[in-house]
């Protein structure tokens, strides 16, 4: 069984549930990907088996040539919801971390051109690193925190969860129409703009505001 870090050591252990990830989020990143926002989520999904904790490695797998870094708001629900009314939504949330939503670019374009679903791209092993929970009474607004991402110490992305198209509460409400959500499954919101490449050798930092961060060095699986 796989379970969230938690800040709280002292806090009860949580399974890592459905991890349940939007594409398209932001305006500038669907405009750096040459595609328009949706006017509703565009969701996938990745394994458990991706997830990493902080300073574990990111491993490049041989089948692609062009590894992405894609940082991210992540929500925890709390409690188990279908259809969830929009103006509830908040109720159901446990908690909130910062992830990373690695993406072979290489291998999601063929995917993206021949209509097929983007689970291979998404979804190798480490490609999902996550934070330690934060408890939602510890972020009064989760529409105004702060995501960075550097590579070797350089900003590649630096925005605000403001700037998301989807509010969270119309996330889960959007996605409990769908799929019944558990407790310990996890939203990742979707990614700004900046994506960008990673190569063997780099070393990738990221923070949420003042929250939490991680960092994770990058190297290549050969099989």
């Amino acid at each position: 069984m796989l379970t969230y870090q938690q800040q709280n050591p002292s806090a009860p252990l949580l399974p890592i549930g459905k991890i349940i990830c939007l594409a398209r989020t932001y305006a500038k990143h669907a405009a750096e990907m040459h595609t328009t926002p949706p006017t509703e989520p565009l969701l996938f999904l990745k394994p458990t088996s991706s997830v990493i904790f902080n300073h574990e490695p990111i491993i490049l797998p041989p089948e692609s040539t062009a590894v992405h870094h894609e940082v991210e708001l992540g929500v925890v629900m709390g409690k188990p919801g279908r259809v969830i009314d929009e103006k509830k939504a908040m109720d159901y949330v446990y908690g909130y971390l910062l992830g990373i939503d690695i993406t072979a670019r290489d291998l999601q374009q063929i995917a993206k051109d021949h209509g097929w679903p983007w689970t291979i791209a998404k979804g190798f092993d480490t490609f999902c690193p996550l934070s330690p929970i934060i408890p939602k009474k510890n972020i009064k607004d989760p529409h105004a925190l702060i995501l960075m991402l550097s590579v070797n110490g350089v900003v590649r992305q630096h925005a605000t969860t403001k700037s998301l198209l989807f509010t969270i509460p119309h996330i889960i409400s959007f996605i409990s129409t769908i799929m019944t959500l558990q407790k310990g499954d996890l939203i990742l919101t979707g990614t700004p703009e900046g994506v960008g490449e990673i190569k063997q050798g780099d070393t990738l930092q990221a923070s949420l505001a003042s929250y939490t961060t991680l960092e994770h060095p990058v190297i290549r699986n050969q099989h």
